[in-house]
């Protein structure tokens, strides 16, 4: 497919100061291929290259841009390129298109950054023009066709500048972030693999761990599963593989973040013996720590990176059949209710489910009355 073929045609509109004005993103992957869409969805030119040509062909069908040529974008060095691979391939794909001049700048999107810079330095690749990158967004799926144009809309994006770079990096850096309508955040290299052991990475493998716990239930335990134990878990849906590339390149941070849960599940397993015993003790060392992890809970930002937000929770019935979501939200919109999040709680066995729309506690009312006036059971 070539540029004009994939979903913008005519002339580009004229780039923002900072923004790149053209890229190559190695590895169409899901992340890879959503920072393309969303570049493509701004007109920017984008070309497309991965060791599995049919991902590159799915990418390039699906609107991300066009097939890197042997010798190169036919311009010659594009803006920037992103090098959308694992951890462990960083280095060694950097150099590669360093050699080859492919841009004037080069970023990465692996959640580790330590890591792959330790072996960049060991390779001898230029850093002046290497600004490390990672964007906090992911789905559980994988492969191009997961990727989405606004999948970093509202989201971080870390940028990791490095004493070497040149300044120029940075700035075409950080417009790529813009260009992707996501949040630039700069902090070091360091802070990043410590807080995403923090925030990501000790998440993950918690829930892995209870997630293993289902593996030899009962059939009828599992039938009994709500929507605690699916948020619990969701994320250990992820890639076996990609995360195991993730939690080596990242071990010791993760490991510390590990550490610290798996003591107080220690102590929660032991105040619970010993409540069984009637030690009153134990009760409120329990209550301590269903008391902390409330007010931990509380300091997650809300959307946007903005302060917290207590909702309010609409909870409507809504039949198991084609297009009720659509209208729900059609029945919301029409109220001029915005909907901040949604969770569906399914009734096993029946035809019907809960959805759980997440408002403003000053427009539960209005809410409400909208879709009781359209027919749904409300409860609040």
């Amino acid at each position: 497919m070539n540029e004009s073929a994939s979903g913008n045609s005519g002339a580009a509109p004229a780039a923002g100061p900072t923004e790149p004005r053209s890229a190559i993103v190695i590895g169409t992957g899901m992340i890879g291929t959503s920072v393309a869409l969303a570049l493509r969805e701004c007109g920017r030119p984008v070309w497309l290259h991965d060791r599995d040509a049919e991902s590159v062909r799915l990418a390039a069908g699906l609107g991300a841009g066009s097939p890197l040529l042997a010798d190169g974008a036919p311009a010659g060095p594009v803006d920037i390129a992103v090098l959308a691979v694992p951890p462990g391939a960083i280095a060694a794909e950097l150099r590669a298109a360093q050699e080859r001049n492919l841009a004037r700048c080069y970023t990465d999107v692996a959640s580790v950054k330590e890591l792959p810079l330790r072996q960049a330095r060991d390779l001898g690749c230029d850093l002046r023009s290497y600004v490390p990158g990672h964007p906090l967004s992911g789905r559980e799926r994988s492969g191009p066709a997961a990727a989405r144009a606004d999948l970093f809309l509202g989201r971080p994006w870390v940028i990791c500048p490095l004493a070497e770079n040149d300044a120029d990096a940075i700035v075409l850096v950080t417009g790529l972030s813009a260009a992707c309508r996501a949040q630039p955040v700069q902090i070091s290299v360091t802070e990043h693999d410590q807080w995403v052991a923090l925030v990501s990475h000790a998440p993950h493998v918690v829930a892995a761990a209870m997630a293993a716990r289902l593996e030899q239930a009962a059939p009828g335990a599992l039938g009994l599963a709500g929507q605690g134990l699916r948020d619990t878990t969701r994320v250990a849906a992820g890639n076996p593989g990609m995360w195991l590339q993730i939690l080596t390149g990242n071990a010791g941070p993760t490991s510390q973040v590990l550490r610290a849960v798996a003591a107080d599940l220690q102590h929660a397993a032991t105040a619970l013996d010993q409540v069984g015993a009637g030690d009153e003790q134990a009760v409120k060392e329990l209550a301590e720590l269903l008391d902390r992890g409330s007010a931990g809970v509380a300091r997650i930002p809300g959307k946007r990176g903005g302060p917290a937000r207590d909702f309010a929770i609409v909870q409507v019935i809504i039949p198991d059949r084609p297009g009720e979501l659509a209208r729900l939200f059609q029945a919301a919109d029409e109220a001029g209710i915005n909907i901040e999040d949604v969770g569906i709680e399914h009734s096993p066995g029946l035809p019907v489910g809960v959805a759980e729309l997440s408002v403003k506690p000053d427009a539960v009312a209005q809410l409400s009355a909208a879709l009781a006036a359209g027919g749904w059971p409300v409860r609040r």
